[in-house]
């Protein structure tokens, strides 16, 4: 003992003085220690108080009767020849049976009592065999003669016998009832009873003790589990009160007879599910890990079936169904108590299945020693002791499982103690009144808050005003809130920005805070950026559209002015876009600084910029833009050590209240552009109900028109003559042009129907069908077609760098290849060197299935003889800009002979557009261009007409040109004849 004391003082150190911890050791080692040892020696060394010793067993001869019919007399008859029996059972039976057995005289003249201890035993009546004098009669409620209550059974006081005395009895019993017979001294008996009392109230107040102590812990801690399992104790205390006889009582009080037989079939079938629940709910974790929950599914199942056999079933049919269900409850059980030993062998199970498998293996025993009387698989345990063991060794499992869950909250709140502390974001506790209570290093650091402020610091002094009524409004809010606030001006943390999250917990604030300052700068940093433009800061295409979109919810007047800036990609091209991106950001600042008035400007393009000039009139905006203009115009930009001088063009419109955003746009979009062509002025100004804007939203009507329908209706073909000089009367080629006929019966100009197409992105399905329907027109009317050496078609830049729409056209001079020789596709010279690989292949390809190629409006963009070089073209389409003015202008009559030159050096036929007058047709004649297509010679006609006529001359209705045609036609006639019949020979080879 002495040994011990240090070791336990020396391992739990205690705060305090040293007689606190001595006072500790000896109340928490000591004392129970010796408690212990004092128990342990009195049990085995001193005497029992009540000593139960002398019972003599009397041998019995029994006879059932079958009928209910026997007299005493008969039946002791019957008895004479009977073998004598220890124990006699009966199976169930519930009719009477008769026995006798000879009580003995005790020695020094003591009174002697025979017991029946029988606990199934209904009603006893008993006679003296000699001379069948009644000794008395029993039943569970009263008792008569000399029978009297004891223990479970009753006993006989047979008084002080000279000798021996037989004596007859006769009894009805219920259950598995096992008849026997003891005789006592008088002074035994009552030491035995008192012994028994003793032990039953022993066993009735440790149950009921642990069952009242687990039943409220698991109501403080609210473990439903513990309330199971107190319910399960004190069903163990009734299977134990069931099995040494004393059911009959509860609490001190006697139950009513008629009420047992129920009472008793209820309790087995409720501790049959009490059982299974106790167990599913205390291992439903490992029983995760062992699995077949299927059949643990099938126990629960069949203690519902068992329940309700208690309720229906008599007692006599019930205990059968009992020992069924509860053999292979047991059964199941012991698999699923080997699994968990097997699989989760902590203490905790281990305790848990030690105290079911006592009750378990103690409960098999009696239920086959009750059915085939076989108590030697007892082995010396009986139920009482089974009921006690289990349930020590239940409670040692849940003071086991409380020092693990305690060891496991020990575990878990160090944890959550470190995370708290070293965890990044700020976590703090508040009082009612918004002081500190608790706070970690984070939010100490975040707020340079010392635990020392605690008290003196309040909410509000590290925050924005009004930051406490904020935070109170949150906490009540739940956790699901959250709330942005700044920091304090005071403190200077004016510029942070935090993210708060608070609830209300115990009377506390308690929340999170995280310093999101470099977030909403980000956060910011994007909004800023989906608006506006990242290199000049005016406001992107997107904040533009939704400054215009704000115009239009108010009623004052407003214009739009759209900026184009006229020689920047000359910067760009010669200076770089570094240079490039300097100037647009000076322009941008020219433009803000000039707008004194907040004007929303953005940039939408690459050198365009837009103005909403909100609440301005058009004439005030008129002055203003014309001050721009000079702003951006005049002063040079300065980059380095360069200066760079740009023009800016401006196109404004005064718009109305509900205009469309892409209307405002479009239309200042087509003003500026008529603004770059008007040199002395840079601007262009649409009012209200202007031309223009009827002009624009017929186009933009006719884009929506085109984008809604892959191919509108109302498309038609024209074709206008092109005649030969060469052989004028001896040809009929034509060039088909595209119309489309308005609903009202008018015919839209090509101009508009094609840039429509092209701004709808629907060109390609247009083009697809312009050649498609002249393919199909040619195969139709080939044989009419005798003169005709090819049939002119454009194709758009659009479409030429549309590779489904290539394939698609490709596939279609596949199915028409016997009249693609007619075709000469014309593509314009800046798109065919806007991709000259692209345009070499095209090319190439068009020329292996037969057709031809022309440059259309060859002059009037970028040429290069490097890049005509590379196109294997058939003809040159001269721009008829030149062919129109040629005679007014003597530069033009060069350029038209350079490029008819040129055409002929390199193998091309020459055509001249725009021929208008017999000046110029004279003067192409001179030059020697080899075809004319113009108004003087036809305008566009109806296929019909072109299907009528022998040749492009055919057409001439001015008497001068025909006279003209005629002097052409004499001289050359053989010549032409010669020249035409060798382009058909080419062609059909």
């Amino acid at each position: 003992m002495a040994s011990v004391i240090p070791a336990s003082l020396s391992r739990f150190k205690r705060s305090g003085s040293w007689i606190d911890d001595a006072l500790y050791a000896v109340a928490v080692y000591a004392v129970p220690f010796l408690i212990a040892l004092g128990t342990i020696a009195t049990l085995y060394f001193l005497p029992r108080q009540y000593e139960s010793r002398g019972a003599i067993a009397l041998p019995l001869r029994v006879l059932a009767d079958e009928g209910d019919q026997l007299r005493p007399a008969e039946a002791l008859a019957a008895l004479r020849g009977a073998a004598p029996v220890s124990r006699y059972g009966t199976h169930l039976s519930e009719k009477p049976v008769w026995f006798t057995f000879t009580a003995p005289s005790m020695p020094d003249e003591l009174t002697t009592a025979v017991e029946l201890p029988s606990r199934h035993a209904q009603t006893l009546a008993c006679w003296d065999a000699a001379t069948l004098r009644p000794l008395g009669r029993a039943d569970r409620d009263s008792v008569s003669g000399q029978m009297h209550p004891v223990k479970a059974g009753f006993f006989i006081q047979a008084g002080r016998l000279a000798q021996p005395e037989t004596i007859l009895c006769r009894g009805t019993y219920s259950g598995p009832a096992q008849i026997d017979a003891s005789a006592w001294s008088w002074q035994g008996l009552r030491s035995s009873a008192l012994d028994f009392q003793e032990s039953s109230g022993l066993i009735a107040g440790g149950l009921l003790t642990l069952a009242v102590f687990v039943f409220v812990t698991a109501l403080i801690n609210r473990e439903w589990t513990y309330v199971i399992f107190a319910v399960w104790l004190v069903g163990n205390l009734r299977l134990c009160a069931n099995a040494m006889g004393w059911d009959m009582q509860w609490l001190g009080r006697v139950l009513p007879s008629d009420f047992m037989m129920p009472l008793r079939q209820i309790t087995f079938a409720a501790y049959y599910l009490l059982t299974a629940a106790l167990f599913t709910q205390l291992f439903r974790r490992e029983l995760r890990v062992v699995g077949y929950r299927w059949l643990l599914r099938v126990i629960q199942y069949v203690g519902i079936v068992l329940l309700a056999a208690a309720l229906a079933l008599p007692y006599s049919l019930f205990i059968p169904t009992l020992w069924i269900t509860a053999g292979f409850g047991i059964g199941v059980l012991v698999f699923f108590l080997v699994r968990l030993v097997w699989m989760a062998r902590s203490r905790t199970v281990l305790w848990y299945v030690a105290s079911l498998a006592i009750v378990l293996f103690a409960t098999f025993s009696e239920v086959l020693g009750a059915a085939f009387g076989l108590k030697v698989l007892l082995g010396g345990v009986n139920t009482v002791m089974a009921a006690l063991s289990s349930s020590m060794m239940a409670a040692f499992a849940i003071a086991e499982q409380m020092r693990a869950e305690r060891d496991f909250r020990r575990q878990a709140q160090m944890e959550l103690r470190n995370t708290y502390e070293v965890t990044p974001i700020g976590l703090f506790t508040l009082d009612e009144n918004g002081h500190f209570v608790r706070a970690n290093p984070a939010l100490r650091a975040m707020l340079d808050l010392q635990k020392a402020e605690y008290k003196l610091r309040h909410w509000h002094d590290y925050f924005e005003p009004g930051a406490w009524g904020a935070l109170q409004a949150l906490a009540s809010k739940g956790s699901d809130g959250e709330l942005e606030m700044s920091g304090s001006v005071e403190r200077g943390t004016g510029e942070r920005r935090y993210l708060l999250k608070a609830i209300r917990s115990n009377g506390w604030i308690e929340g999170s805070l995280q310093d999101t300052t470099e977030r909403s700068k980000a956060v910011e940093r994007l909004r800023f950026l989906a608006e506006h433009d990242p290199l000049t800061g005016s406001l992107n295409r997107r904040g533009v559209e939704k400054a215009i979109a704000a115009q239009n919810e108010e009623s004052l007047p407003w214009a739009l002015a759209y900026v184009d800036l006229d020689r920047f990609k000359l910067v760009n091209d010669l200076f770089g876009h570094r240079s490039g991106d300097e100037v647009l950001r000076q322009v941008a600042a020219r433009t803000r600084a000039h707008f004194a008035r907040s004007y929303p400007v953005g940039r939408i393009g690459g050198d365009e910029f837009v103005c909403v000039m909100n609440d301005t009139s058009i004439e005030d905006a008129i002055a203003q833009c014309r001050e721009l203009i000079s702003i951006l115009s005049d002063a040079p930009y300065q980059v380095g050590n360069r200066a760079f001088q740009v023009k800016a063009s401006i196109g404004l419109v005064e718009c109305s209240q509900g205009v469309r955003v892409q209307d405002a746009l479009s239309h200042a979009d087509r003003a500026c552009r008529e603004a770059k062509k008007v040199a002395h002025t840079h601007l262009v100004t649409y009012r209200k109900g202007a031309a223009a804007f009827e002009e624009r939203a017929e186009e933009l009507k006719l884009v929506e028109t085109l984008g809604r329908n892959r191919l509108p209706p109302g498309l038609f073909l024209v074709m206008q003559p092109i005649m030969s000089l060469r052989a004028p009367n001896e040809s009929l080629n034509f060039e088909v042009l595209l119309r489309m006929r308005a609903p009202d019966g008018t015919t839209l100009p090509a101009g508009k129907v094609i840039v429509a197409a092209e701004e709808s992105g629907n060109i390609a399905a247009i083009d697809r069908w312009v050649i498609t329907t002249l393919l199909e027109w040619i195969e139709a009317h080939r044989h009419e077609l005798k003169n005709t050496q090819f049939i002119c078609v454009n194709l758009s830049g659009g479409s030429l760098n549309d590779e489904q729409f290539m394939e698609d056209i490709f596939a279609l001079f596949a199915r028409h290849q016997s009249v693609v020789h007619y075709l000469c596709l014309e593509i314009t010279e800046s798109v065919a060197l806007h991709d000259l690989e692209n345009t070499q292949r095209f090319i190439a390809r068009v020329h292996e299935m037969g057709g031809k190629i022309a440059l259309d409006d060859f002059g009037a963009g970028y040429t290069s003889f490097k890049y005509l070089k590379s196109l294997s073209a058939d003809a040159l389409k001269i721009d008829g800009e030149f062919v129109r003015s040629m005679c007014e202008h003597p530069a033009d009559i060069a350029i038209v002979e350079a490029i008819v030159a040129l055409a002929r050096n390199l193998g091309m036929r020459s055509v001249a557009e725009w021929v208008e007058d017999i000046d110029t047709l004279r003067a192409l004649q001179e030059i020697g261009v080899d075809y004319v297509q113009g108004f003087l010679v036809a305008r566009p006609q109806d296929s019909s007409a072109i299907l009528t006529a022998r040749s492009a001359a055919s057409f001439v209705k001015d008497p001068e040109v025909v006279s003209f045609v005629q002097c052409l036609s004499e001289p050359a006639q053989a010549i032409a004849i010669d020249f035409e019949r060798r382009t058909r020979a080419v062609n059909t080879h």
